[in-house]
């Protein structure tokens, strides 16, 4: 299982890589402009937010809804081709794909947890990130027509497919059994805390959606773009590796750090778009805006809540979907309209969401001294 698992995150965060890194320039080739490309880019993001709900309405995520959904991916995947050149009919397979993806990887998360642990998941969840980076900088040397992205796309995306068919496959009914504990998460009382996470995934907007247009937009090569893509993964994967006894530490500080340390990173990358030395360093805060943050945000929503998987479910749609939703569209207006400051922008934005979680964590003391 673990081979097969491995395989997965390999084949999926690969799709990731050619959705993340290089679909945005292709609509861009093909003439789409940055509003459009934002509100396209939205619509994957926006599905991830509405679905948690869905599941606390009777939704099941079982193996009929995970074959669907296989079905789903793989339909939307060669509809790319007959919908590049119509918005409408993009933006309808791009919501396909998104559905795809964000009832796929639930799944066999599950399946990870429950076959090989908290303890070997983190080096089995890292083939991911080495398959996002492989096919960073092996396609980069192929993009010259939109076609070939596509073609990338499909044929991970069928890999992906025929692997996770497997695991369900291999894997026993009790995986698709529902903790039943009562729903203690409250949005809007604790709505500092889940600003200020959504908020930093708001800012990743710029970042996820436009880095690609951004930097070749000034100058520098598509080549050395992939190169600046992949050392920020290759921090991340260093950071994954060793964040285990910062994790021991004050989860809602390291929060705030990450926050402030990402706003300082957008900065760096408005005042220095075109300085390579600075680009990179500004690669290596990914270790910290993405991988602490991400690790940090999921082990304190663990701690604090006791409907944990909902936790988790609202974790994913609310500050991945719905920020990135928001900062899909905001960040393509802004580049759209004022495009020397996106990354400022974003920096604001990441300043707000530490802001945020500083005020949560106020109100966190009163509750603990209260209790």
């Amino acid at each position: 299982m673990p081979v097969l698992l491995s395989s997965f995150y390999f084949f999926y965060f690969a799709i990731v890589g050619v959705y993340i890194i290089f679909m945005p320039k292709v609509l861009s080739m093909v003439g789409y402009s940055a509003s459009d490309i934002g509100i396209i880019f939205a619509a994957g993001p926006l599905v991830r937010f509405i679905l948690p709900f869905a599941f606390t309405r009777g939704l099941k995520l079982n193996t009929r809804s995970f074959n669907i959904a296989i079905f789903i991916i793989l339909f939307s995947s060669i509809s790319f081709y007959f919908s590049i050149d119509s918005f409408y009919k993009l933006l309808f397979s791009n919501i396909g794909f998104g559905i795809g993806l964000s009832l796929i990887i639930p799944y066999i998360e599950v399946i990870s947890l429950k076959t090989i642990g908290k303890e070997r998941y983190g080096r089995v969840r890292l083939f991911g990130s080495v398959g996002f980076v492989l096919v960073a900088l092996v396609l980069v040397k192929f993009l010259s027509s939109a076609d070939i992205a596509l073609n990338y796309l499909l044929v991970l995306t069928f890999l992906t497919a025929i692997v996770a068919f497997i695991i369900a496959k291999k894997t026993n009914s009790n995986s698709e059994k529902v903790q039943e504990v009562d729903n203690d998460i409250s949005l809007f009382l604790d709505w500092k805390l889940w600003v200020g996470l959504t908020l930093m995934q708001v800012s990743f907007g710029a970042f996820y959606n436009f880095f690609t247009i951004y930097e070749t937009d000034y100058g520098i090569s598509m080549d050395m773009t992939i190169y600046l893509w992949s050392f920020g993964v290759i921090a991340e994967i260093f950071m994954l590796f060793f964040q285990g006894r910062l994790l021991r530490k004050n989860l809602l500080l390291i929060l705030q750090i990450t926050t402030s340390v990402t706003a300082f990173r957008w900065f760096l990358i408005f005042l220095f778009p075109q300085n390579l030395t600075i680009l990179f360093f500004s690669q290596t805060l990914h270790a910290l805006s993405f991988a602490l943050f991400h690790s940090a945000a999921i082990s304190y929503l663990y701690n604090l809540y006791k409907h944990k998987s909902l936790a988790q479910q609202f974790f994913s749609g609310i500050t991945y979907g719905l920020g990135g939703f928001v900062g899909a569209l905001y960040a393509g207006y802004v580049y759209e309209l004022f495009p020397r400051y996106l990354f400022l922008s974003a920096a604001i934005i990441a300043l707000m969401a530490s802001w945020f979680l500083y005020l949560w964590s106020k109100r966190a003391d009163i509750l603990r001294a209260s209790n």
